[in-house]
């Protein structure tokens, strides 16, 4: 998914989860604007296209893989 796309999708949801590493960022949208550039430097691989793996989960939109993340955010809903 391009960049333009991939923006649209975090613009629809709520909280946004990234995993890089063993580090997770957690955005709150709803209250937080971090601005495109950093929503992008986030989400966006090397290749300029949305980070595999990627789910939503109703607002909630989880990018990158990291098992604890899943287990603790996919268990809230």
């Amino acid at each position: 998914m391009p960049a333009k796309e991939a923006l649209k999708l975090a613009s629809e949801s709520d909280q946004l989860y990234v995993a890089k590493g063993q580090k997770i960022v957690r955005i709150d949208l709803k209250k937080e604007n971090p601005g495109n550039d950093t929503l992008l430097g986030l989400i966006l691989g090397p290749s300029g296209n949305l980070r595999a793996p990627t789910i939503r989960n109703g607002k909630t939109l989880i990018v990158g893989f990291n098992e604890e993340m899943y287990k603790k955010v996919l268990s809230k809903q």
